[in-house]
């Protein structure tokens, strides 16, 4: 009996050393979650309705400011069970962690679109840039079970960064026919942002990415009815500084909208986001780990002429629901575009053209 009581008192300090350690992994900027950091190189909502409309060939330049505010919550881990040194008991752990982030960024995206036809369709090329803030806090309590020892560990992290993010390369090709609007796209990361393993926060994703899909609009200029939908699949490569890789993701925008006006259209917007193969990299303990959201919400557009050239002004907000792996709240967009003005022929009470 003496033994017994003499192994749980050496095994002791062996257990606040393997908690203190578990806690600061746990805890530290390198925790594993779905798309590492809990950040995707595709951000649900980029687009929305009349994303597969042709547009008006030569430059343009969009500016979009993008806010966001997100919380998790949740265990990581609960009842794992290992052994602490041969004598020591069975240790039930569970971890609850809390994390919450916001982040308010600046896209810059120039496009040229060709007036020369490729494959029958309209083909554009866009290289955007983001800068911005970014911060998060991270706050956890490991609790762990021996017996009648328990012992609890609690930790915070909070980290905030102003920095330049990655580039992005887009290219699309559009096809109209009719009330009939056709996309196809191919698009990437090139992974030169503000990028650090050892942050809570960064701009940058640390990999590269590329993503592929397609998409459709239905705009009919009689009744002003616009209805749009883009779909991809993106394939994340392994991050070099942390040998972690997100699995595959599927997303869906959507956007649905009725024009008031020739100017003026208002309506509502939503995405669905859904990883569909593993992350790998991670401890074993976190399993897949595949992330999930949806989100719906408002939307308000207006066109206007500036000088000889069209702008466009949007507006749209997301709230998101049932996310699993992956923080959650709500984003809005607000986006100013400049291109060339449509030829007058095109802009007739019968013919919205939009440029985006």
């Amino acid at each position: 009996m003496q033994r017994d009581r003499s192994a749980h008192r050496s095994g002791f300090p062996r257990l606040s050393a393997v908690l203190a350690t578990s806690a600061v992994a746990l805890l530290s900027s390198q925790i594993a979650r779905a798309d590492e950091s809990g950040i995707s190189f595709w951000l649900p909502g980029l687009y929305g309705s009349l994303a597969a409309t042709p547009a008006t060939p030569g430059w343009s330049i969009a500016a979009i400011y993008y806010h966001t505010s997100v919380n998790a919550s949740g265990a990581a881990a609960a009842a794992r069970e290992f052994q602490v040194g041969r004598l020591s008991p069975t240790v039930n752990i569970n971890l609850n962690l809390a994390l919450s982030g916001q982040a308010d960024l600046m896209f810059i995206a120039p496009t040229y679109t060709f007036a020369t036809p490729v494959l029958g369709g309209q083909l554009s090329a866009t290289l955007a840039s983001v800068y911005g803030r970014n911060s998060a806090s991270l706050a956890g309590t490991l609790t762990a079970a021996a017996g009648p020892i328990v012992t609890t560990r609690n930790g915070f992290l909070e980290d905030a960064l102003v920095s330049y993010g990655d580039l992005y390369p887009t290219f699309k090709l559009k096809w109209n026919n009719g009330v009939h609007n056709y996309m196809a796209y191919a698009a990437g990361d090139i992974p030169v942002g503000d990028y650090n393993p050892n942050r809570l926060a960064n701009v940058g994703i640390g990999h590269g990415a590329i993503d592929f899909g397609g998409g459709y609009t239905y705009l009919n200029p009689a009744t002003g009815t616009e209805l749009s939908g883009v779909g991809g699949f993106t394939y994340n490569f392994k991050n070099p500084d942390t040998q972690y890789q997100s699995g595959i993701d599927f997303h869906l925008d959507w956007g649905v909208s009725q024009f008031l006006s020739k100017q003026v259209f208002v309506g509502f917007v939503g995405y669905a986001y859904q990883q569909i193969t593993d992350d790998s990299g991670q401890p074993a303990v976190l399993g897949g780990f595949r992330s999930r959201v949806f989100a719906v919400g408002p939307q308000v557009g207006y066109i206007f002429p500036i000088g000889s050239n069209q702008a466009f002004l949007g507006l749209k907000g997301y709230g998101e629901f049932d996310a699993a792996n992956r923080p959650s709240g709500w984003n809005t967009w607000l986006t100013f575009s400049i291109s060339e003005a449509a030829p007058a022929s095109t802009v007739t009470p019968t013919r919205r053209k939009v440029s985006k």
